[in-house]
């Protein structure tokens, strides 16, 4: 907490006329604040006059403000077994204190001085000081208000209230009182109008507190001072990146850059290179911002920690994860408490899937810094992927073979710690023809469990039985399902492993109790220029002695971010060994393709209530053996509502006429709705240790 030098001096001009000495120069370097010459004036006035208390005052304040406060508490130490009932002594003694950062200590002795008079306003503000450096910001409030009832629109101390309310204030941004917070910071601007520091805070509450527009025109006042144009611009480039719209947040950055010059203060001109890179990473302009950091970079040295966390935070964007914990580390080394180290490092962890070592970051981070939104935020986050949940989603689905079909699916998965999960599932299908007039129904229950080999390979496995109940047949299977997901390389993800199913689509289907064995292969290989790739193989032999190959592939460009949108071309073929159309879809070869445009709206992870949807929509042609061509359409969406942190529902459907999308080749219709409940509001094991 800042504070000012109490104003000691209107007691210092009564001296001993024996010892008189023409002292003023000495008191004028003290007001003027030039210590280390009034240091040096003192110090030659003792050497001839030893015992002028004045001038041991007077030297013992220039020491002690020129920043050697242990000997100046040791100077008034020694005033004190002189005069140890001069009042005088006694407050300079306890301003000694709080030089030496002695705050305990300053607090107990100011409490005697006040006791002692309670209308001293050097006590009065040296003990509401104290207690604000103390953090007991509502106490220091009381008191400088009683030393501005003694001394009515004093400087000091009313500079020193500006600083207490700052401190009042972030305390209650801390504990998310953010009316009350915004309230004294505005009581601060009545005292000190347009005060630039105190804007800035009330620009960072409105961010907090995500009011970014409120936080764009508290940046604007600011920038109406000429000399803040520069944190006026910064900010603003920031509030226009909270709001999605990184054009604009980079127009200005680039504003500001270029405002640069040599009388800019190197902090400033610190943050304004730093937003001007931050918002070329923002924009996916990582050649030229690279570019930048470089240049700051000076050979065979270390680079600064801003400098670090820019590096980290491109490389994030980048999807080189390793590559920003090492920056995180270097950061670390040199400032343990860095807040980019700390989060930084957690978020990158993370991303790599160490989520154990992400929250020993993330509470390293609440541990210097209290209460730190985006810390709790991130650990919210992480907790959520390790609450156990259960999901059902019921459906209704038609064809034009006259096929109808009811399912209920419900889900659960209960992670025991972040490496191991159990889950279980249960799938209760109706299927019926109104032209065969037969109905079938079965059950499906199956239980697993998933396990993180590495931070780049985690296996899943689970098995069940399926039992079919109609008119024609019954009978039993026995499902599998095995795969491991393998991150081999950044923006790549390898799936492979064994399926074990049923085909079921339809009654018929059912009755005939075809076992199909898939062996699969998924990848997927992204790119830091929005262009993306899918793929999947899958071969599957089944035990009424045909055989399947599918091959399917998807190439996308994203468009947007928020919301994702995405437009691609999707390819697809399939080939059966054997072809038994009047049993089940099973061409000599079928080929599809489709351009498709598809956009969504991601449920919120961790905040409260809100809507999310997912559009997709595609068309193009399929070519079944040797007919002729074919149009093809295909719709798939939901709509959903977060109801809270903790559940949430939506609707979901598709339309589609491609052969492949069912097993008999029918234009296809489903409809159905999803719910999903964390049925526990944390993970059922250990997980921050400060949140």
């Amino acid at each position: 907490m800042k504070t000012q030098p109490i104003n000691l001096l209107f007691f210092l001009f009564v001296f001993n006329f024996l010892y008189a000495q023409d002292m003023k120069p000495g008191f004028s370097y003290l007001e003027k604040g030039n210590y280390e010459q009034a240091e040096h004036f003192f110090e030659n006035v003792l050497k001839t006059h030893p015992t002028n208390k004045t001038a041991r005052l007077c030297y013992g304040r220039a020491v002690g403000l020129n920043g050697n406060s242990e000997k100046a508490i040791t100077l008034f130490k020694s005033l004190l077994n002189d005069y140890p009932t001069d009042y005088e002594v006694k407050l300079n003694y306890a301003e000694s204190l709080l030089w030496n950062r002695n705050f305990t200590s300053a607090e107990d002795y100011y409490i005697k001085l006040v006791n002692e008079n309670s209308k001293s306003f050097p006590a009065l503000l040296g003990y509401a000081n104290t207690l604000s450096n103390l953090k007991n910001f509502d106490k220091a409030m009381t008191y400088v208000d009683k030393a501005l009832t003694v001394s009515p629109g004093n400087p000091n101390a009313l500079l020193s209230k500006k600083y207490i309310r700052l401190g009042l204030a972030n305390k209650k941004i801390q504990t998310q009182e953010y009316e009350e917070s915004e309230s004294i910071l505005k009581e601060n601007l009545i005292d000190f109008k347009n005060d630039s520091e105190t804007l800035q805070n009330l620009a960072n509450l409105y961010l907090i507190s995500e009011q970014n527009d409120k936080a764009e025109k508290a940046f604007e006042q600011i920038g109406e001072n000429p000399n803040n144009q520069l944190i006026s611009l910064n900010g603003i480039s920031l509030t226009n990146h909270l709001n999605e719209k990184d054009k604009e947040a980079l127009l200005i950055s680039e504003k500001a850059f270029g405002l640069i010059n040599d009388k800019t203060v190197n902090s400033v001109k610190e943050r304004t290179i730093e937003r001007y890179i931050q918002a070329l990473i923002w924009n996916k302009k990582f050649s030229k911002a690279q570019k930048e950091i470089d240049n700051l970079i000076t050979p065979n040295k270390t680079p600064e920690n801003w400098i670090l966390a820019l590096r980290a935070t491109l490389n994030i964007y980048k999807n080189d994860f390793k590559k920003s914990v090492n920056d995180y580390d270097l950061i670390l080394k040199k400032d343990s408490a860095s807040f980019d180290g700390n989060l930084g490092k957690a978020n990158a962890l993370k991303a790599i899937g160490d989520a154990k070592q992400a929250y020993t970051y993330a509470d390293n981070t609440l541990m210097f810094y209290e209460n730190q939104k985006d810390a709790i935020n991130f650990i919210k986050t992480l907790d959520r992927t390790f609450t156990p949940f259960v999901s059902s989603k019921a459906s209704y689905s038609f064809d034009n073979g006259n096929n109808e079909a009811y399912s209920l699916v419900v889900r659960s998965e209960f992670p025991l710690s972040t490496k191991f999960k159990l889950f279980g599932s249960y799938n209760y299908r109706t299927n019926s023809n109104s032209v065969s007039n037969i109905n079938a129904n079965s059950n499906n229950l199956a239980f697993g469990f998933s396990y993180q080999l590495l931070n780049n390979l985690t296996f899943t496995g689970d098995a069940g039985i399926f039992v079919s109940e109609s008119n024609v047949n019954d009978y039993s299977q026995l499902l599998t399902n095995m795969s491991f997901n393998f991150k081999p390389f950044k923006l790549q993800t390898l799936d492979f492993g064994y399926k074990r199913e049923m085909q079921n689509f339809n009654t018929e289907l059912q009755d005939r109790e075809i076992v199909m064995d898939n062996f699969f292969v998924n990848y997927s290989l992204n790119t830091n220029f929005n262009l993306g790739l899918y793929s999947q193989y899958f071969y599957t032999t089944q035990n009424d002695g045909n055989s399947r190959n599918l091959f399917f592939a998807s190439l996308y460009y994203s468009l947007l971010e928020k919301p994702s949108l995405k437009a691609g071309i999707n390819y697809q073929n399939i080939s059966f060994k054997n072809q038994v159309p009047t049993i089940y879809f099973s061409p000599e070869s079928f080929n599809a393709v489709e351009a498709f445009v598809n956009i969504i709206k991601p449920d919120l992870t961790v905040k409260g209530k809100g809507w999310f949807y997912e559009l997709t929509a595609a068309t193009g042609f399929q070519y079944i053996e040797n007919d002729d061509k074919q149009n093809t359409y295909r719709f798939q969406g939901k709509l959903g509502y977060k109801i809270s942190e903790r559940s949430l529902l939506n609707l979901f459907g598709t339309h589609s006429n491609i052969a492949s999308t069912i097993a008999t080749g029918f234009t296809f219709t489903e409809i159905g709705i999803h719910f999903k409940y964390y049925f526990l509001k944390k993970p059922v094991f250990e997980t921050s240790k400060l949140f």
